[in-house]
This record gives structure tokens, C-alpha cells and sequence, in this order.
């Protein structure tokens, strides 16, 4: 079948921040690839000739003008895809600088969109950095009215958005850095079907995929019909070109029944709605394509491939080749391992297990099962001499007693050492195996577990670490992780018989707690009407409190809940208030 609609590809890409010139080649890989598949439009993401989000390398003027330097050879570049209108989200300077979005035709710079909308909540802060836009121009793309506009602009009900469907637009393209969290698609979903179906519009939304730091991107580019209609979805979590036939008829044919309209049209001022003509004639039909939606992913597969996902783009983007892990036969450092084996190759992973008078031999076999069951090398380096010879050193200054907790992390900051000596020696990056529960509570060692260059779960409460345990080993066909380390009681084996349950609440109860403090600021007795016991609450608030010190020195890890601690969760160090009324 022949068809006449606007051809859309939306770039879902992996840049990487001040890479200019990578980022430039991606770019314009992705227009070739549009121009063969006969599109007329290619989009890429937010900032993605500059990587998002630049942070204050924005404040930097050989950056942005080195941006701007890139996107002209863009210019010049697109001279040899005819037909194609691309848009490009970079760094724009006038006065003051931009989060702006470039419509680049035939070698020719025809329009830039300057975002309205600058977040500056949660893990944003672009009121930091940019200048607000005014304008929301539409352009005749191939004689379809089309708007353009990024991210946070679509969010709002009588944004942008509203005032270029109002003035004409057919065809929406919002380009996007929206970083992940668990459960974010579905309500993305929700809210740009209302956002078409409200402005009869289509809406064409290209997200990044990747990960910067702490953040990572899920791609899932979507394109919806003018009733709200999911019409297209691209892969999660990975690179993907969605190429869409748009039926702009059909957003005609749609507006003539609905009179409003005309009205709200009145109210639409042409200057801040300017029209610029690209192409006004439709071109040549051409056989349709099939329009593919990938399937959503179920929510542990969706954490685990973003926890993947991170942790492999951030060792690579960082220039590390290879990871080191502790590996001690617990469930953390079982998970860990079995996520870094699954980003980066498990010929790229080196176990270590470090074990103690109190390793249990339950707890050492498990390691070495663990490593045989992901094809990983595994180095054994008992700690007992060092640590009796580190003893016998500290006491005449410490007494010859048993140090209590200080001889427990003292055991932890030995194996921390080992760590960072091999790192040191071999360049491997130490991953960190604690999880967000520890973090939360300050159950973990500085200079000790908290050693190393990036945390996996620090974001991931124990409860989900075992949620996501079970989750990997169902994708085998056999278990990775061993049912004896995921049946287990958890211990730290700093001590004869020792046992998580001796210093915290059972996690089925600490996690619930941990959720509503940290995450939902619920007061105590907000926390104590859920069902919990109000000591216990109490005692877990002022942990959390406690332990803003260590977590302040704990290396980034991944992003995956709405409120993770580092960009998110901004307490000050020293702080007298409890909230404990």
C-alpha cells in the first residue's frame, strides 16, 4: 500500500556527556539511517550533542561554544539527506544560554526551539544554568504543521504545547532526557495520552537511553494518535530507531467535529507562535511501514535492566575496562556480581573472597559456587593474620579488650584496603555491594564496604534485592545465585553468630519504614498509623538521620526509585531536628 503521511524516526540514543564528537557521530548515524528508511523527520534526544544532563560544564563558555561548533558541522553534514528535516537537541547561545532543540533542513539552520519549562526539582536543577524560552514556533514539514518542544513542556496541561496545537500544530515532537525510575513509564504513558488526546494531536516523544552517573535512561519511545491511542513504542533500556507513518489526515478530519477550537484559536498571538515554512508540498508516496509496539517490560525486569544498564555505561563512559567485586557468599555481593557479569562480560569481572575467623564455610563455599555459576574468576585473600597482626598493633593504644564494633569495621576497612589495592594495581573500578536499606540505616563501614568507585544497589532495598535474586536465576536455566545464599539469614560475619536481625528490624519491616521516611517524608506518627510499632519507627529515623555523614562519602550508584539518596534527597550534615513529634 502506497501512503502520503510524514514519515517520523525518533533516534532513541545512548550519548555520553562532553563527548561532542561521539555524540555528533551518533547523531548523524541516526539521520543517514532515517534518510534510507525514507523519513522525513529524524529526532534525537534532549541535549544529546552535549550529553544531559551537562551540569556545570554549562558554565563553561569553550563548552557551549564547542556545541555549538559541532551542530554547525551538522548543518553542513545534512546537505546530503534530501527530503529530511532533522531536529537536534543542543546547547544554544544568545546572551544567555539555552536547552534549545535546532530544525536542520538541507544544509540550512531554519528554526530553534528554546525549551519553556526548566525543572528544577528532584535530581533537575536547569533553572541553575539556562534562560527560559519564549517562543513556540511551528514549522510546515512536507504541508504538516509541526510543533517542537522538550521534556518538561509537555508536562503541563496549557504549555507549549497547547498554544501550537491551537495555533495548528498536527504533529507534536517532544524531545526528552527523562531519566528512570521504577513505575515512571506507566504514568509517562498516562500523561502523553492525555496531552494528545486533549489537544488532538499527535504526539511523538523520543526519550534517551543510558546512563550518566547516577541517572539512567530508558529509551521506550513512544508515538500516540490524535485520540490518545498508543499507535508506536520502541525498546526499553536499549538503542532503537522507531520509524512512524503519521496519519495527519486523520487529525483533520478529527478537529472538524470538535467547534472549540475555533475559538481557542482566537486566542493563540502569532508572535509567539511563528510559522516557518520548510516544506510545504507532501512528498512522494511511498510503501507504508509496519508500525511496531515493543511490549512493556514487568517491573523486576525493568529495575534489573536499568540496574545493567547503568552499571555498564558507567564503567565504560568513566574508561574502565574491567570490575572487582567482594565476593563474601551473601545475597548483595551475589546480585552485584551477577549484574556487573551481565554489563560488562564475565571475563570483565574479577570476584574476591576475603574470609575471616567468622566466614562460615557455608558463606565461602557459596562465593565459590556463585563464581564457578557466572563463569568468574575468583581470588581468595584470607584476612584472619592481617587482622589478629592489626590487633595486636592497636593494642597498646586501644587495651588488649575485644574492640566491640570498632574490631567488626576494622575487619570491613581491611577488606576495603585489599579492594583498592588491587584496583590500584590491576585499574579494575571496585563495585560496592552495599544496598539502600544499609545506606539508609548507616549499617555499613566507611573505608570499609563503602569502599570502591560505583555502588550497584544503592538505590535497591534488601526486600527488592531478593525480589530481583529470584528474578535473575528464573532467566537461566538453572539458579546463578545459589538457593542457599537466597535462604539464608543475612549476616555480616564480623562475629561469632552474628545476624542482621541483631542491629535492625527484619527487613519485611525496616523496608515499608525506610520507604515512608526517606522517600515520602511521612511524619512519625503518619509512619506509626501504617501499623508500626512507634519505638521502632523512632529508632529508624534517628538512623537515618545519623548516618547523612557516611552517605555523603558513599560513591554514586543507580537511580531506580523516586527519591534516592545523593541528587535526590538533599539533607544537611549537621542538623539538630529529629522530627520525632
Amino acid at each position: 500500500m502506497n501512503i502520503l503521511p510524514l514519515r517520523v524516526a525518533l533516534a532513541q540514543i545512548n550519548v555520553t556527556v562532553g563527548d561532542l564528537e561521539g555524540n555528533k557521530q551518533k547523531i548523524l548515524t541516526a539521520m543517514q539511517q532515517a534518510s534510507q528508511a525514507g523519513a522525513h523527520i529524524v529526532c534525537v534526544p534532549e541535549l544529546a550533542l552535549a550529553g544531559y544532563p551537562p551540569e556545570d560544564l554549562l558554565l563553561k563558555p569553550g563548552f557551549v561554544d564547542a556545541n555549538l561548533r559541532a551542530l554547525q558541522e551538522l548543518i553542513e553534514a545534512s546537505r546530503a539527506f534530501s527530503g529530511l528535516t532533522a531536529v537536534i537537541g543542543f546547547v544554544d547561545r544568545d546572551h544567555d544560554i539555552y536547552n534549545a532543540a535546532a530544525i536542520v533542513h538541507e544544509g540550512k539552520l531554519y528554526g530553534v526551539y528554546h525549551k519553556h519549562y526548566l525543572p528544577n526539582y528532584g535530581v533537575f536543577d536547569e533553572n541553575r544554568y539556562f534562560q527560559a524560552g519564549r517562543e513556540a514556533p511551528l514549522f510546515l514539514i512536507n504541508g504538516v504543521h509541526v510543533g517542537v518542544n522538550i521534556c518538561e513542556d509537555i508536562w503541563y496541561p496549557t504549555g507549549p504545547m497547547t498554544m501550537q496545537a491551537q495555533a495548528g500544530a498536527e504533529v507534536i515532537i517532544n524531545i526528552n532526557g527523562s531519566p528512570y525510575n521504577a513505575g515512571k513509564e506507566l504514568f509517562r504513558q498516562q500523561m502523553l495520552a492525555t496531552r494528545a488526546a486533549d489537544n488532538t494531536a499527535i504526539v511523538a516523544y523520543v526519550n534517551m537511553v543510558g546512563g550518566q552517573d547516577e541517572l539512567v535512561f530508558d529509551g521506550g519511545s513512544m508515538v500516540f494518535d490524535e485520540q490518545g491511542a498508543l499507535v508506536a513504542r520502541a525498546h526499553e533500556f536499549a538503542e532503537d530507531m522507531l520509524i512512524v507513518d503519521l496519519d495527519t489526515a486523520s487529525v483533520f478530519r478529527t478537529r472538524l467535529h470538535d467547534p472549540r477550537r475555533r475559538q481557542e484559536r482566537l486566542q493563540v498571538h502569532d508572535d509567539f507562535v511563528p510559522e516557518i515554512v520548510i516544506s510545504e508540498a507532501p512528498g512522494n508516496s511511498r510503501p507504508a511501514v509496519a508500525q511496531r509496539i515493543e511490549p512493556k517490560m514487568p517491573r523486576l525486569q525493568e529495575i534489573y535492566s536499568a540496574l545493567v544498564l547503568c552499571t555498564g555505561d558507567y564503567v565504560r563512559k568513566t574508561g574502565f575496562k574491567k570490575a572487582v567485586i567482594a565476593l563474601s557468599g551473601g545475597i548483595d555481593s551475589s546480585l552485584t556480581a551477577a549484574i556487573a557479569v551481565d554489563a560488562l562480560g564475565a571475563e570483565n569481572v574479577l570476584g574476591v573472597s576475603m574470609p575471616s575467623g567468622y566466614s562460615s564455610e557455608g558463606s565461602r563455599s557459596d562465593a565459590r559456587e556463585l563464581a564457578d555459576n557466572l563463569g568468574i574468576h575468583l581470588l581468595t585473600i584470607p584476612i584472619e593474620e592481617t587482622f589478629s597482626t592489626s590487633l595486636k598493633m592497636l593494642a597498646p593504644a586501644l587495651g588488649e579488650d575485644d574492640l566491640g564494633l570498632a574490631g567488626e569495621n576494622l575487619q570491613a576497612r581491611i577488606r576495603g584496603n585489599i579492594l583498592m589495592t588491587i584496583s590500584n594495581k590491576l585499574g579494575h573500578i571496585v563495585l560496592t555491594t552495599g544496598n539502600k536499606s544499609e545506606m539508609a540505616t548507616g549499617y555499613a563501614t566507611l573505608y570499609g564496604d563503602m569502599a570502591g568507585g560505583f555502588a550497584v544497589l544503592k538505590d535497591v532495598l534488601k526486600t527488592l534485592v531478593y525480589e530481583l535474586s529470584t528474578y535473575r536465576n528464573s532467566l537461566s536455566g538453572r539458579p546463578v545465585i545459589p538457593q542457599s545464599v537466597i535462604d539464608k539469614p543475612p549476616s555480616a560475619e564480623l562475629r561469632p553468630n552474628q545476624k542482621d536481625t541483631d542491629s535492625l528490624p527484619p527487613y519485611e519491616i525496616l523496608d515499608p519504614i525506610l520507604r515512608a521516611y526517606a522517600e515520602e517524608d511521612r511524619s512519625l506518627d503518619e509512619i506509626v498509623a501504617m501499623g508500626y510499632e512507634r519505638k521502632t519507627v523512632e529508632r529508624i529515623m534517628r538512623l537515618v538521620d545519623y548516618s547523612e555523614y557516611k552517605r555523603r562519602q558513599a560513591p554514586p550508584g543507580v537511580k531506580i526509585t523516586t527519591r534516592a539518596f545523593g541528587r535526590d534527597r538533599r539533607l544537611p550534615i549537621t542538623n539538630h531536628y529529629r522530627g520525632l513529634v
